[in-house]
């Protein structure tokens, strides 16, 4: 059985907020926990990618183009696009501190998918909403 406190945080990631404690615990069960120190990354913009990651400790720089644009902490989850298709990573994520993570590769995150169907209408439920709400900061 997953850990308590991964099931905590990946409820508190918005892709999965709308998961079941049973199909928290399925992603749960395909991630492999990992410790990386401060200064590595965790994806480079451009890059493809093939893992999503949600930060269980510590905090990370994220940055577009060679610019911070942000900083996420415990709770947040970096890279998930890479779990539906293998485009170019958008941004460049880098461990500002010690972190412990949560590493969802796609082959896992898909073999979930197929033994818990009613995961993906949620995560396309999830995904539109967040279409939308980019619909409406760039268009009104």
């Amino acid at each position: 059985m997953a850990r308590q406190s991964h099931l905590d945080h990946l409820a508190a990631v918005s892709l999965f907020a709308a998961c079941s404690k049973k199909e928290l615990q399925a992603v749960a069960r395909a991630t492999d926990e990992v410790a990386l120190p401060a200064g590595r990354a965790l994806c480079e913009q451009g890059a493809s990618g093939r893992e999503a990651f949600v930060i269980l400790e510590g905090t990370a720089d994220v940055l577009i183009n060679g610019t911070k644009v942000a900083t996420v902490g415990p709770g947040a989850c970096v890279g998930e696009l890479a779990l539906l298709d293998h485009g170019p990573r958008t941004a460049t994520v880098v461990c500002e501190t010690d972190c412990d993570l949560l590493l969802l590769d796609q082959r896992h995150f898909i073999g979930v998918i197929d033994d818990v169907p009613a995961l993906a209408h949620k995560l396309l439920a999830t995904l539109a909403g967040r279409i939308r709400d980019l619909d409406r900061q760039n268009f009104g």
